[in-house]
């Protein structure tokens, strides 16, 4: 009732203040003052309200010619009594390396390269050519999109394909690989090249009837919001659409007011001019067919119905239907002819060749032949594929009011807002207030938080958690960092020169703390069960994507072409029948051996083997993957048709060596090291009984294959 919140930073201090200041008979408590100590408690409980990743960052020194990681790590564990672990064999360090940095196994030339390279230099070499190498933006890019729900489907019960989607992909790839300074990629995003505005893009949406189209948008623009404070801030702030943050300093109004960036932007698909040879057989078809008057009839009659809902039931119905499959259909039936562009137009028609007949009549419907019409637009755009086009935002030529939503819902408008950053965090500069003014102000100087969580996510990539394990959540309710000082140093770092992604990787990928070996040892595991101290390397469960890509790479149908469109490799049958509005046809010849990165991903009937191994399903941003261990996971491995081929070819290739050198040439290529004794038995053994198929099925089957040491 007084209106005391003790996890807010500002009335806490407040109330701490009063409790300290207050004298004579309202002296608090009661009883007597407080100790000294004891006020101090409460003021540094006070001060404690506000997150610790809210606070600047703060760079400690570090003696010259150490690496920072090393010498934070290794204070952290002496503290503790405890010291690193030795340097991992080359032939472990070699396979850790490639997979960590381009997601394949190394060629059993490339290891023998590494492990017979007598230059003291030879590991630095090595990360700085797999640095270089183009496969770096595929193995980079697919964390990103996780972060990104990068999908190439809408979702939603219908579930359509998105023929761009890949292009936003693409530029992520080709981001990586070009090493795009982290402030420029941020930019970008929010209102760079068009491409890269497609990361905006990625929310789902709804064709079901009768779902308005306002609460649509109100929905995509709740995602935009949320994953903009996931992704860059490692913050909950989606937990503010319906009230103030239970734990952060996060007001349901600034929830509204960082969501006002994007009150303005309308989605747009851009499409280059169609072949003059399409145009020309289009415009001659359509005129030929003298729809004109109909069309412009049914045109009005679908304006009356958006103007007058209820008015006439059935050009409601035919209105809602145009609205929900017709891409941006509603602002296309808003503009006047001529300003339409030459694919708003055609969508229009195509539409009311296929489905007026309920509006215009079905005598009207007959008689104009638009039945046959249809059909042969569809037939010309067979001939006449779309191979090009962007999935991006606009600015709307009209500012839209922006309103805090009362209790989260769509059509309840409270405060009106303006465009703003959240007020616990450091204030935006004067001046504009657009998306790419949002973008600046994320890479700031000023904010502590996007260099912090960016590398913490980079950590996690290359040693299985990050320092904050929440990598999502940096707020109240998220971890602690295991070794703050050094997180802020890195941060600093990242940020102070130049936001280089690559120069950080190599920063981590070099330190001693990195090439330890991950052999357990007591004194660690008594000490430190969860290795969060890193006094030795983690094992770590291979994602998804690269379980199925180095089957492919070691049986050498690996296909390694960079970029382009989805592929739909083979799948169990049934799967594809599972979601409602695409068949999947296969991909055929070597395009189905592509990188996993490249799998057509649909969301409501996700790529089973994918699915297995704890692919998330992209409808919401994914900060870090589970790793979750089931019998469907080795079922997979042995039967997955993806998975038979590998080792069919895997057989195939081994049998071309000669016999005794066989064993051999299968440990090198799937392991990367010679086989042990027993090992080399057991594998012969098997090819007693099962030829050089089932030992190859085996191989692939092993923890030591999905693993990285």
């Amino acid at each position: 009732m007084g209106k005391l919140r003790l996890d807010n930073e500002t009335v806490a201090a407040r109330a701490a203040q009063r409790v300290a200041e207050m004298t004579g008979a309202a002296k608090m408590p009661p009883g007597g003052p407080l100790p000294a100590e004891e006020l101090a408690v409460l003021r540094a409980w006070a001060a404690g309200t506000r997150p610790w990743s809210f606070a600047p960052i703060s760079r400690a020194a570090v003696p010259a010619g150490r690496n920072a990681v090393d010498w934070f790590i290794e204070k952290s564990l002496a503290t503790r009594g405890l010291r690193s672990s030795a340097e991992a064999d080359r032939r472990t360090l070699g396979r850790r390396v490639y997979l960590d940095l381009i997601g394949l196994p190394p060629a059993p030339e490339e290891m023998a390269a590494f492990v017979n390279d007598p230059r003291p230099d030879a590991y630095e070499r090595l990360v700085d050519s797999l640095l270089a190498s183009p496969h770096y933006g595929e193995k980079f890019a697919r964390h990103w999109l996780d972060l990104a729900r990068y999908a190439d489907s809408e979702g939603g019960v219908q579930d359509y394909g998105r023929p761009f989607a890949f292009r936003y992909r693409d530029w992520v790839i080709q981001a990586f690989n070009t090493d795009m300074p982290f402030d420029r990629f941020t930019v970008a995003q929010f209102a760079g090249e068009p491409v890269a505005v497609g990361f905006h893009r990625q929310t789902i949406t709804s064709r079901e009837g009768g779902v308005e189209l306002d609460r649509i948008r109100f929905e995509q623009l709740l995602d935009r919001t949320s994953t903009v404070g996931t992704v860059w801030l490692g913050l909950t702030i989606g937990c503010a659409q319906c009230h103030d943050h239970k734990y952060d300093p996060i007001s349901q109004r600034d929830f509204y007011s960082l969501m006002a960036f994007f009150e303005n932007a309308d989605e747009l698909d851009l499409e280059p001019p169609q072949p003059a040879a399409y145009r020309a057989e289009r415009d001659s078809l359509v005129g030929g067919y003298g729809i004109e008057e109909s069309l412009q009839f049914w045109e009005d009659g679908m304006r009356d119905a958006l103007a007058n809902p209820g008015k006439r039931p059935l050009w409601d119905v035919t209105y809602d239907s145009y609205s929900k499959r017709v891409d941006h259909g509603r602002r296309t039936l808003l503009k006047k002819r001529e300003a339409r562009t030459a694919r708003e137009q055609d969508a229009l028609v195509d539409y009311f060749a296929q489905n007026s007949a309920g509006a215009i009549g079905k005598a009207k419907f007959d008689e104009l032949k638009l039945k046959e019409l249809s059909e042969k637009l569809k037939k010309l755009d067979e001939r006449f594929p779309r191979r090009e086009g962007v999935m991006t935002l606009e600015e709307n030529g009209e500012r839209r009011p922006a309103h805090v939503r009362i209790r989260g819902n769509w059509a309840d408008k409270g405060a009106a807002v303006e465009a703003a950053t959240p007020a616990s965090l450091p204030a935006m500069p004067a001046g504009s207030r657009d998306r790419r003014a949002l973008g600046e102000w994320l890479v700031s100087r000023e904010n502590p938080l996007v260099a912090r969580v960016t590398v913490n996510r980079l950590w996690q990539e290359l040693f299985g958690r990050g320092l904050v394990r929440t990598s999502e959540d940096f707020g109240a309710q998220g971890e602690r960092p295991t070794h703050p000082e050094l997180l802020d140093w890195l941060a600093a770092e990242f940020r102070d020169t130049g936001w280089s992604m690559k120069r950080m990787v190599r920063l981590l990928v070099t330190s001693a703390t990195y090439r330890q070996t991950s052999d357990a040892r007591e004194d660690l595991t008594a000490a430190d069960p969860l290795n969060t101290l890193l006094g030795r390397q983690s094992r770590l469960r291979l994602p998804a994507e690269l379980i199925r890509d180095a089957a492919l790479r070691v049986s050498g149908l690996l296909n390694q072409k960079i970029g382009g469109e989805s592929i739909r490799p083979p799948q169990p049958d049934g799967v594809a029948d599972l979601q409602y509005s695409m068949k999947w046809e296969e991909t055929k010849g070597e395009e189905k051996y592509r990188r996993g990165l490249y799998i057509f991903l649909q969301r409501t009937a996700a790529y089973p083997l994918l699915m297995a191994f704890d692919v998330p399903d992209r409808t919401v941003s994914c900060s870090r993957r589970e790793t979750s261990n089931t019998p469907l996971q080795p079922l997979n491995l042995m039967n997955d048709p993806v998975f038979v081929e590998a080792a069919r070819a895997l057989a195939a290739r081994i049998e071309k060596e000669p016999e005794a050198t066989r064993v051999d040439r299968a440990f090198a290529l799937c392991y990367g090291r010679p086989p042990a004794g027993r090992e080399r038995d057991a594998v012969l053994s098997h090819v007693a009984k099962r030829g050089w198929f089932g030992a190859s099925r085996a191989l692939l089957n092993t923890d030591e294959f999905v693993t990285r040491e």
